[in-house]
């Protein structure tokens, strides 16, 4: 069952182009991937799906309702985790979620019995008394998932939730959405980080300077890059003629170079040692290291802008 619909949106900000007509759909019960860059009008999105800015055109329906028409139909229902921190640092933890709870209507025992529940969904129950500035960035961003989950949404969305913090508090969040999926939430997950992605959701559409540039289950969208092989290549020193010499390889698709660092995008290259050492004992280089990895979302996006997805 298709719960939200977005059709051919767009929005512009004078002459930039921030969403350049893009449609996609969120199945109920499933969790939705937006992957690109930052830059790329992931946020620009979430806004308009959040009812928080308006869109140029387009369409966005929620349930076969226009939310464009009326905002209700989502608001609601929608639980939003905000790319920045969203939180009152003099407060304790527990102000900031009852103060979070008030906004959504939540009183009383209710809201105390569901303050309970929430800190024990983002393993903060025993942390809640301390003030948000006295919070690790880890804590913050937990709390930041807390404050939207209190109202029970029926659709979650989460536009960078692990930006800028420890592993530990990464991992924790990455399994709280699994554990929320599985309970039956559905969810929207924004990110540059393609292992987040591939991590957690189960469809996905690749956003790029505005525009969806693929969709599809991850199986769908490796088969894109079906038969290519990214390589991972460390050298004493990178040069000029190096690059030029490896780049002669009729096969060698895309080089993507970083300190003493090669990665290499190739088609079809079941000679690929053999000519590479060719190539490089031309030169006054030497190899260090070869690494050939299977084809996964980050080759996909390689594939089809030529550029890595952080660049």
């Amino acid at each position: 069952m298709t719960l939200l619909q977005i059709s051919n949106l767009q929005k512009y900000y004078k002459d930039v182009n921030a969403v350049d007509s893009i449609s996609f759909d969120v199945k109920k019960g499933e969790v939705f991937g937006l992957l690109g860059p930052n830059g790329a009008g992931k946020s620009t999105t979430i806004s308009m799906i959040s009812t928080l800015i308006k869109p140029t055109s387009g369409q966005i329906t929620y349930n076969g309702e226009s939310i464009l028409e009326n905002p209700k139909a989502i608001q609601q229902k929608l639980g939003v985790v905000p790319q920045e921190i969203a939180l009152y640092p003099s407060l304790s933890g527990y102000e900031n979620l009852k103060f979070w709870g008030h906004s959504y209507g939540l009183r009383g025992n209710e809201l105390k019995n569901r303050i309970a529940e929430v800190a024990e969904i983002i393993g903060l129950k025993d942390r809640l008394k301390k003030k948000i500035e006295k919070y690790s960035g880890g804590m913050k961003r937990r709390i930041n998932i807390g404050a939207a989950l209190l109202h029970k949404p029926e659709l979650l969305i989460m536009d960078e939730p692990t930006v800028g913090i420890d592993p530990q508090s990464r991992n924790h969040i990455l399994e709280t959405v699994l554990e929320l999926n599985k309970q039956g939430m559905t969810i929207i997950y924004t990110s540059h980080y393609m292992e987040e992605v591939e991590f957690l959701c189960s469809r996905i559409s690749i956003m790029d300077k505005g525009e969806i540039i693929a969709s599809g289950t991850q199986e769908e969208l490796i088969e894109i890059v079906k038969g290519q092989k990214k390589i991972n290549l460390k050298f004493d020193r990178i040069t000029k003629e190096l690059t030029e010499k490896i780049n002669s390889i009729s096969y060698v698709q895309n080089i993507d170079t970083q300190d003493e660092e090669m990665v290499l995008a190739t088609q079809n290259g079941d000679n690929i040692f053999k000519d590479l050492i060719s190539k490089v004992s031309e030169t006054d280089s030497n190899i260090l290291s070869i690494d050939i990895k299977k084809p996964n979302l980050e080759a996909v996006f390689l594939h089809l802008t030529g550029r890595a997805l952080r660049d």
